[in-house]
């Protein structure tokens, strides 16, 4: 006999940690821009997984990617090479312009990586004094969730109860030039940096902010570390958010979408010097770039690619923006986004954006609260404009005021 949602549900409460609190939907199968639940019902998911699953559910040819690799070798630690792992780097390189690539598991590993490595840095190419490196963050950034990370959070939930936390980070407001401005010194290695803050409500910093942040970077010898890992791999309808403005990150942090949702696979993509200062020994992962990683990795930005994600990322996020915006709604404050990295942000007065996803769910749309107020909105980039608008036909029913 199948367990039922409920029996399901009361299981993971019972033996579970509560640090999730998830829809109530139990979930068994995904194709495309559909998830099913275990009684059949079908949703259109408007999260991708917090964008891990940019290239929709289940992708045939990932899929086969993974399945033929697994069948021959998925693990030999970087203590031995592989025959994956030049290909994944020559791949990565070029679709990119990186110099050097590290890979990792998840993404909080690679902005841990990056931590480091800019740290070593700092000391031994700018000649900051050991133990004084300092690294530029914002407020409200969402970087992951390991020690290291949370200590510099500025989320009370994140923080509370786990220090204590190391120092070594100075916090400014994100989109505020001149607060990053006064921030630097002499003992500033990096700037660490969400094109667009994801987890914050979709908050997209003003016009012409990161090319001025760029050049303070270059002009003071500072590392600029763009954390892609969301807005990465087409989600904001280019391959990199920095994109948009034409800039380019000494050091980029790419995961989630990088393997389609099959695997954890994150990299760290940089200059030579940045990563050039780690040597054999001072940092490594035993799952980091192994066969099967590499094997999935190359498969997804090949797809990616080759059937336009990219574009239909920004063709479809505009529809769906300009359809959102069309809604006419006392309790809608503000739509927002770029691509399909959308943000629905309501009215105080309207009770929280939870009871909202509820009711998009009892319609067949998931979609996940965020900062109390905001729904965001995040389908995979396969999404058709037929879908879009039966979406937004959703959005609106729940919406209209």
């Amino acid at each position: 006999m199948t367990p039922s949602t409920e029996s399901l549900i009361e299981t993971e409460y019972r033996l579970g940690a509560h640090n999730y609190k998830p829809l109530d939907v139990v979930l068994s199968r995904g194709e495309g821009v559909f998830v099913w639940d275990i009684d059949g019902n079908r949703y259109l998911d408007c999260l991708s997984a917090y964008s891990a699953v940019n290239q929709g559910h289940c992708h045939p040819k990932i899929l086969a990617a993974m399945v033929e690799q697994a069948q021959k070798l998925t693990l030999t630690s970087r203590a031995f090479r592989n025959d994956q792992l030049a290909h994944f780097y020559e791949e990565i390189a070029a679709l990119t312009g990186s110099h050097k690539v590290l890979p990792m598991n998840s993404g909080a590993e690679a902005v841990e990586t990056a931590v480091k490595a800019v740290r070593k840095w700092g000391y031994e190419v700018k000649g900051v004094p050991e133990g004084r490196a300092e690294i530029v963050v914002c407020s409200n950034n969402f970087h992951g969730r390991t020690m290291g990370i949370v200590g510099f959070s500025t989320d009370p939930d994140a923080r509370t109860g786990f220090g204590p936390f190391a120092p070594g980070f100075r916090h400014v407001p994100f989109g505020d030039l001149d607060a990053f401005r006064a921030a630097i010194n002499e003992n500033t290695v990096a700037f660490l940096i969400e094109p667009i803050q994801g987890e914050a409500g979709v908050i997209i910093p003003p016009a012409g902010y990161f090319t001025a942040v760029r050049e303070l970077c270059t002009r003071h010898g500072i590392t600029l570390i763009l954390d892609e890992i969301q807005t990465g791999l087409g989600r904001t309808g280019k391959l990199l958010a920095e994109e948009h403005e034409g800039i380019e990150a000494d050091v980029t942090l790419v995961g989630k979408a990088l393997s389609g949702g099959f695997y954890p696979v994150s990299a760290v993509l940089s200059n030579s010097e940045v990563l050039g200062v780690l040597q054999p020994g001072q940092h490594g992962s035993t799952f980091g770039g192994n066969p099967l990683a590499c094997a999935i990795a190359r498969a997804a930005l090949k797809v990616l690619v080759e059937e336009d994600m990219i574009g239909n990322s920004e063709r479809m996020g505009d529809r769906f923006q300009e359809g959102l915006k069309g809604i006419r709604s006392n309790i809608i404050k503000d739509v927002r986004g770029r691509g399909l990295m959308l943000a629905v942000e309501l009215d105080p007065a309207a009770g929280g954006a939870r009871k909202y996803c509820e009711a998009l769910k009892e319609r067949g749309i998931l979609a996940k609260d965020t900062h109390g107020d905001t729904i965001r909105i995040a389908p995979p980039l396969v999404i058709t404009g037929d879908q879009v608008d039966w979406a937004l036909e959703q959005f609106e029913a729940v919406l209209r005021t």
